[in-house]
């Protein structure tokens, strides 16, 4: 087996020069194979692909018209965060996300949620986006696993006097995933949506992430 792959010379890097690193890797790939990202959104798909080493993100994810300033907006306003899984309420970071006012939820573990579910007879996600949508200030769905927890959103922007101020749609999987992401880029609601299978919480957290850090930058910058 000796020989038979290329053997790539070790970095030895500081931990801070791996993500500076790691984009300059990201860019020149991209570069190799001539995918040219709009300005506003290169941040967000670079962060997205170094989560997970797929540059099919760079194809595939789909911006709504002045996502990235509406997205912008919203956290430099104070907007809350909304998820649909505790592994992607791990992943943002908090600490950038108070300096603007806004706070993080996951409401998927609480006994309240199971209880309604099965009384139900629907997913907790579905549950928890109701909880969601009564948090009396602009919220951002960050949805990374549950396409019911699209849906549910959906159909609750169709009453009367709530949307979603924005829904980040990427729930990985294979049954209703790619039908829930459609209903959210065929809505008019402001939206990062990855068309097809492919997503998950960690992908979620990126796109907050790469939003949170982008305004803290121009936060620390002075711009307005």
């Amino acid at each position: 087996m000796k020989g038979r792959f290329a053997v790539r010379e070790i970095e030895y890097l500081l931990p801070e020069e791996i993500e500076r690193r790691s984009f300059e890797i990201i860019s020149q790939e991209l570069q190799k194979r001539e995918m040219i990202l709009p300005v506003e959104e290169e941040n967000i798909v670079k962060r997205v692909i170094h989560s997970s080493a797929d540059f099919d993100y760079a194809k595939t994810l789909c911006f709504s018209k002045g996502a990235v300033p509406a997205i912008k907006k919203l956290i430099r306003d104070g907007a809350d965060i909304v998820t649909d899984t505790n592994m992607a309420l791990a992943g943002i970071n908090k600490k950038v996300l108070a300096d603007f006012g806004g706070k993080a939820h996951c409401f998927m573990a609480q006994e309240e949620v199971a209880l309604l579910a099965k009384q139900r007879n629907v997913t907790r996600a579905a549950v928890s986006m109701e909880m969601a949508a009564a948090i009396e200030k602009p919220v951002i769905f960050a949805i990374g696993n549950a396409p019911t927890a699209l849906i549910k959103l959906h159909e609750l922007a169709g009453k009367k006097g709530w949307k979603p101020a924005f829904i980040i749609g990427v729930p990985v999987g294979f049954v209703n995933v790619e039908a829930a992401k459609e209903l959210i880029l065929d809505s008019e609601i402001p939206h990062i949506v990855n068309r097809g299978r492919k997503g998950g919480s960690n992908i979620a957290a990126a796109i907050c992430n790469a939003v949170l850090y982008a305004c803290k930058k121009k936060q620390g910058s002075g711009a307005q």
